[in-house]
């Protein structure tokens, strides 16, 4: 089976942080984007956060527009999106609303922490290892093998990392709002890596726009610019 197409979302400060480290965090998108996130999260059948992030965050991760949901259900598909993490250490809450709301779940961990895993969350998600170690290449597999097309990608910024550095992202979608973070310990989209083609790689962009105040660049990274 053909593996999912991967689509990384994030919004980001002007300064490129995607958070900050103040008790009370940000908003960086407004309410029109947030609509538009929703929107692409009905349009996908997968949506996966990491461990952190959830530990973070605390999200429930739903589509929230009862008439997107209604669509997906006429379509023939589950009401929503099935809800996927990532986790090498197994160490996952299972009070976390992540696992009490929406449909199904699916948590990917390693050979070491599988049995810890499934014991922790016996009854919440289906557990699958994908090796002595995190494999998003087999974690694609196993999601095509599963009939998912369409991955949405939420983060954190391990995450979308790892994606993006090994090549596995088919698209990014970064909305840029107008605030500045300014604190040096903020997390941001990417951490270094080595990425496909180096810096000098220009990534297609395929589209641009305005959503209130919030800036949407939709870029594909597998192709080269062409301007």
């Amino acid at each position: 089976m053909p593996r999912p197409y991967v689509l990384l979302s994030v919004a980001t400060s002007v300064d490129g942080h995607i958070d900050d480290t103040s008790p009370s965090r940000l908003l960086l998108s407004n309410s029109e984007d947030f609509d538009r996130v929703d929107q692409v999260r009905a349009e996908s059948d997968a949506i996966l956060i990491g461990a952190g992030t959830m530990r973070a965050d605390n999200p429930r991760l739903l589509v929230n527009s009862e008439e997107r949901r209604a669509a997906r259900v006429a379509a023939g598909k589950p009401e929503f999106p099935l809800k996927v993490t990532v986790s090498a250490s197994g160490n996952l809450d299972p009070d976390l609303k992540f696992w009490h709301h929406g449909g199904d779940k699916l948590a990917y961990t390693t050979d070491a922490a599988e049995e810890k895993l499934r014991t922790t969350l016996a009854g919440l998600a289906d557990v699958v290892s994908t090796g002595p170690e995190l494999d998003f290449g087999a974690l694609l597999d196993d999601l095509g093998e599963r009939g998912i097309e369409r991955l949405m990608v939420e983060g954190g910024g391990q995450i979308h990392t790892a994606f993006l550095s090994q090549g596995l992202a088919d698209e990014i979608h970064l909305a840029i709002a107008p605030l500045v973070v300014g604190d040096a310990e903020a997390p941001r989209f990417l951490n270094p890596a080595t990425y496909p083609g180096g810096s000098t790689h220009r990534m297609h962009l395929a589209e641009a726009r305005t959503i209130g105040d919030v800036v949407l660049l939709r870029y594909l990274p597998k192709q080269e610019s062409t301007a």
